[in-house]
């Protein structure tokens, strides 16, 4: 039985259930149940698990230097979802302590199997938001890595603390303006588009976006910003029409046709 099977009251019992049994085993250095969780088919379990090792570290529980211990022992399971788990893990401990666990991005953005290196993007969000200075610095120096989809990944992960502080992540995304490769420029693109409707965003990606070189790169930007105004529109600040007029305004070479 999944866990969306359960009641709310029987999903509260399990989790109440994963955190004790992950406490028990990460205080006397025991991983036997922590890996039957970390190695769930039900995605949710695992959530809960690597949750569970999260609140363990923002509770102060345990140290975090014994928390990274038995994560590293986990780290080198043969199992992906293992693996994908501890990354999760890191990324909960990383909001407050990122330095304690980078070496597990730094290995995890090459791992062999892609819901591991998925993983990595969606930890640099969560982390990049509750912690974007020693992150994003670390994002920094993967993006004009050789590999296309180490700058792709990096690009994607860094987009959650763009949406409320475009400002952040903006330099970061100008190093990449020139990238020849599409799966990276479109997903500087799509990027762009996501960090633009919220707030007093627009205003600040249009000022970045003015002193950008890559003029093309800078229309399809443009054209996706337009759009995700519609796409958005139940939760975009401005209308379509209002930030094509803001636009057209203060783009200093406009694109709206």
């Amino acid at each position: 039985m999944g866990f969306y099977d359960l009641s709310k009251e029987e999903r509260a019992v399990l989790v109440a259930k994963i955190d004790s049994e992950i406490l028990e085993d990460f205080s006397n250095g025991s991983l036997k149940q922590t890996l039957d969780y970390f190695s769930d088919e039900d995605t949710y379990i695992r959530k809960s698990a690597y949750l569970a090792v999260g609140k363990i570290h923002k509770n102060n529980i345990l140290a975090v230097n014994t928390i990274i211990a038995l994560l590293d022992k986990l780290f080198t399971s043969e199992k992906e979802k293992v693996r994908q788990t501890v990354v999760n893990a890191a990324g909960e401990v990383g909001k407050q302590a990122f330095e304690a666990v980078t070496h597990f991005f730094d290995k995890g953005l090459f791992d062999e199997h892609h819901s591991v290196r998925n993983a990595v993007i969606g930890s640099i969000k969560k982390m990049s938001e509750k912690n974007p200075i020693p992150v994003l610095a670390w994002a920094k120096k993967y993006l004009h890595h050789e590999n296309k989809e180490i700058r792709r990944e990096i690009c994607h992960g860094i987009e959650l603390r763009g949406r409320t502080h475009p400002q952040d992540i903006l330099p970061l995304l100008k190093e990449l303006q020139n990238d020849q490769t599409s799966r990276v420029s479109n997903t500087l693109i799509h990027v762009l588009g996501q960090i633009a409707y919220k707030k007093g965003c627009l205003e600040t990606v249009i000022a970045e976006l003015n002193t950008w070189e890559n003029k093309q790169l800078v229309e399809k930007a443009i054209d996706e910003i337009v759009d995700v105004h519609h796409r958005y529109r139940s939760f975009a600040i401005l209308s379509q029409k209002e930030a094509i007029a803001y636009i057209t305004e203060n783009y200093k070479t406009s694109v709206i046709k």
